[in-house]
């Protein structure tokens, strides 16, 4: 029986999850499709920047962005807020292992393992923040550029 390559079982497994939560937060069906591929897509993009040798902390900001301009870009074309597809989009990204890690290493008194876990547990956090709020400060400017210069 042929092997199944862990990326293409990662990438349908954030697909399915991203469309889990979709669900769990009734989202609209017509929206749940491409709810689902913001995650797919994110996730691909974590793991290809991932594989290029980039920092774990680079490779979640460029895939947070991704996630809230796919996000924005999915809002405008379904007229409906952006969080409808940011939620389901950026929840591939969001790091459980590394928090599970970080209170399993606590509970054991494993204090020094505790403190790598929680360290990489706040870069990941950082860097979906620092992804999503970059996308957001440019969609503002943007969007304030044209009030300006007297294009609303």
């Amino acid at each position: 029986m042929p092997q199944i390559p862990k990326e293409i079982l990662q990438l349908a497994t954030a697909f399915t999850g991203s469309a889990g939560f979709a669900v769990l937060f009734h989202t609209r069906r017509q929206h749940i499709l491409p709810a689902a591929l913001g995650g797919l897509f994110s996730w691909g993009v974590y793991l290809f920047f991932e594989h290029r040798g980039l920092h774990y902390f680079a490779a979640c900001l460029i895939a947070a962005a991704f996630a809230a301009s796919w996000s924005e870009l999915m809002a405008r074309l379904a007229k409906t807020p952006a969080t409808v597809f940011f939620i389901s989009a950026i929840i591939p990204l969001i790091p459980g292992s590394a928090l599970y890690n970080t209170m399993s290493s606590l509970v054991a008194g494993r204090i020094e393992r505790a403190w790598e876990y929680g360290v990489r547990t706040a870069l990941y956090m950082t860097a979906i923040a620092t992804g999503v709020s970059l996308v957001n400060a440019l969609i503002v400017m943007y969007q304030s550029r044209g009030r300006l210069f007297g294009r609303e």
